[in-house]
């Protein structure tokens, strides 16, 4: 073998076993084998990937996926912002953004839900410790992660709710380090229904659970550092937009449909500032067309 491309040096390995159940050694939770995340295969992604179903969190991923111009280097993180490749798919410009995941996969389309971790078709793989060198070095453009909770401060919590410990994962280099933030969630949880067609939201149900809190129960994400390096910091619902500046969270946008009394003050615990004039979320993003998107609105 050639120098550089050793890994484990021959030193450290006193037995090979070759493993030949491919149950033992699964590519993730739900998928025992699949050559496309390999790169041994390219498979055509028009009829392996079905359009995400019109409801709250493909509404957040289209608006969180306007924050993205061609050639950036973008991040997804678990959760809904995972969507956002599927979104770039739909829209039709995946292929000119620069999609990674923290574990390692670069290009293609990364696998959602519980499979997270490696995409198809994938360009290139690096390890865990060389994605994470590059957006710590400053690489990366944009992240789209989630939230759990947000309080007047913009501070995030993704890593401690109530007595469970989540854990916050690559959350904080990323976080800190790229270039933009779009922090992406539904506005309240527990419960949350929504309907959603012909350019407008209405919610049909609001969840038991305010998001939108006077204090986080812990800070993953600190809006006092994000507010002294100067980023751009975004906050997307399927209700509203919040940016942070330097005065706090400011009400930037807010869907068709919504009341903004009813629908968004009433349901936080702390009042944002209210700018004098709140812009309308785009109703494109609340219509089944697919909008072709090829750069930010």
């Amino acid at each position: 073998a050639v120098p550089q491309m050793v890994t484990v040096p021959g030193n450290l390995v006193d037995y090979i076993v070759i493993a030949t159940c491919r149950h033992q050694h699964p590519h993730t939770l739900f998928v025992e084998h699949d050559p496309s995340f390999s790169g041994r295969e390219r498979v055509s992604l028009e009829d392996e990937i079905a359009p995400l179903p019109l409801n709250s969190e493909k509404v957040i991923c289209r608006r969180a996926a306007m924050e993205i111009e061609p050639g950036m280097n973008v991040n997804l993180g678990f959760g809904i912002p995972m969507g956002v490749s599927n979104v770039a798919f739909e829209e039709g410009f995946l292929g000119s953004i620069n999609l990674s995941t923290e574990l390692g996969s670069i290009g293609g389309l990364p696998e959602r839900g519980k499979n997270f971790g490696p995409a198809k078709n994938p360009s290139a793989f690096i390890s865990q410790t060389q994605m994470f060198d590059f957006y710590d070095g400053g690489g990366l453009d944009i992240t789209c992660v989630g939230l759990a909770q947000v309080d007047r401060e913009g501070n995030v919590n993704v890593s401690k709710l109530g007595p469970r410990v989540i854990g916050c994962g690559g959350f904080i280099n990323i976080t800190q380090a790229a270039k933009k933030v779009v922090f992406c969630g539904e506005f309240t949880a527990v419960g949350l229904e929504t309907e959603i067609g012909e350019g407008r939201l209405v919610i049909r149900q609001e969840g038991k659970a305010a998001k939108f809190i006077e204090k986080v129960q812990q800070i993953t994400f600190s809006g006092k550092q994000a507010r002294e390096s100067g980023r751009p910091i975004l906050y997307v619902t399927e209700r509203c937009v919040f940016e942070l500046i330097e005065e706090g969270l400011l009400l930037r946008e807010v869907a068709p449909g919504i009341d903004i009394e009813r629908d968004i003050l009433g349901r936080m615990e702390f009042r944002p500032i209210l700018p004098d004039e709140i812009k309308t979320m785009d109703s494109q993003i609340y219509s089944e067309a697919p909008r072709r998107l090829t750069a930010p609105i």
